[in-house]
C-alpha cells in the first residue's frame, strides 16, 4: 500500500500549547465501479471538449484560470497570488477555540473525517498530552482549518493512539426538515403498538458489524457485469412492496414479533486467541 500523504500540515494549538500535526484523509478509494459515456452506434467513448463558450474555440485546461462572476457574463479573474493573499490563521493553524460535550453536536453536522497525527518527532510529547487530556474529559475540541479553498469547522476527538478530526456542516448547509415533518406533531401513537414496536426493536438488537454497511448495490452491479461478460443474466430482483398499501399495523407488529423468535441472529463462533486477528479500528461516522 502506498504511503499516505498529508493533505494539510500545520500546528495544533490549545491556548499557548502547540505542536506540529498533519491531516490525512480517513477514507480511501476501494476500486469502486466507474462507468464511461459511450456512443452506442460506434461503441466508442465520447470526449468532453473544453471550449470557449462564445467563440467555440478549444482551450487547454492548463491555460484556464478562476473567475468570479460579479455581473451577468462579466468575470473578475483571480490568480494564485490572489488566493495566497487571502490566507487566514486556519490555513496553517488548528487553533482550538473551545471544548464541548460530544452529545452537543447533532450527528447531522458531521461530514468528512481526517486522521490527525504528529508531524515529525519534535512535538510528539505535547501531542500525547493533549490527546490524553481530551480523552479524560470526554469532550470534543472545536477548531477551524482551511481545506480545498474553504475554511471548515472541525470537531477533534481521540482515536486509538491519535486524534481524528471531523469536518462539520454549517446550519446553512443543511436543508430545513420542518416542512417534511409538518403535521406529525398532531399524530398520537397507540401506546400498545409502541410497546410491541419496542419489543421488536429489543429482539432485533445486536452488535454492530462492519458488514452491516457494505454496499450491496455495488455487489449486485458487479455480479450483473460479470454475468453479462459471460453472456449470461442474473435473476430478477424481488418486487418492491406496493407503496401506499394499507396494512393492519397491529397484526404486522405481532407477526414480526412471532417471526423474530425463529429468526434471531446467531452469535459468531468464538475464535481462539491464537488465530484471532485484530482489525484496524476506523473512525465512527456520526450520521443520521
Amino acid at each position: 500500500m502506498a504511503e499516505q500523504r498529508p493533505i494539510w500540515r500545520g500546528l495544533l494549538r490549545v491556548a499557548l500549547v502547540s505542536c506540529p500535526v498533519a491531516l490525512y484523509s480517513a477514507h480511501r478509494e476501494r476500486g469502486e465501479l466507474h462507468f464511461h459515456l459511450i456512443n452506442p452506434a460506434t461503441g466508442h467513448r465520447i470526449r468532453m471538449v473544453t471550449q470557449d463558450a462564445e467563440t467555440d474555440e478549444p482551450v487547454a485546461r492548463r491555460d484556464l484560470v478562476k473567475g468570479y462572476e460579479f455581473k451577468k457574463d462579466q468575470y473578475l479573474l483571480l490568480t494564485d497570488e490572489d488566493f495566497a493573499s487571502a490566507r487566514v490563521e486556519s490555513s496553517s493553524v488548528l487553533n482550538v477555540t473551545k471544548f464541548v460535550g460530544a452529545a452537543a453536536i447533532d450527528p447531522l453536522h458531521y461530514d468528512a473525517s481526517y486522521y490527525v497525527a504528529p508531524d515529525g518527532d519534535a512535538g510528539e510529547d505535547v501531542f500525547v498530552v493533549l490527546r490524553e487530556a481530551i480523552a479524560k474529559t470526554g469532550r470534543v475540541a472545536l477548531a477551524r482549518v482551511v481545506l480545498a479553498g474553504r475554511e471548515r469547522p472541525v470537531a477533534i476527538m481521540p482515536l486509538d493512539e491519535g486524534l481524528v478530526a471531523h469536518t462539520l456542516n454549517e446550519a446553512r448547509d443543511l436543508n430545513d426538515p420542518g416542512p417534511l415533518f409538518a403535521g406529525l406533531e398532531g399524530i398520537k401513537p397507540d401506546p400498545e403498538m409502541v410497546k410491541l414496536a419496542v419489543q421488536l426493536i429489543g429482539r432485533q438488537s445486536g452488535r454492530y458489524d462492519p458488514a452491516d454497511v457494505e454496499d450491496r448495490y455495488e455487489a449486485r452491479l458487479r455480479e450483473l457485469i460479470e454475468a453479462k461478460l459471460r453472456g449470461e443474466g442474473i435473476a430478477a430482483p424481488e418486487e418492491e412492496p406496493e407503496r401506499g398499501k394499507v396494512i393492519d399495523l397491529m397484526a404486522a407488529l405481532r407477526a414480526s414479533l412471532k417471526g423474530s423468535d425463529t429468526a434471531k441472529p446467531r452469535a459468531a463462533p468464538a475464535r481462539s486467541k491464537k488465530a484471532a486477528v485484530r482489525p484496524a479500528k476506523k473512525p465512527v461516522r456520526r450520521r443520521a
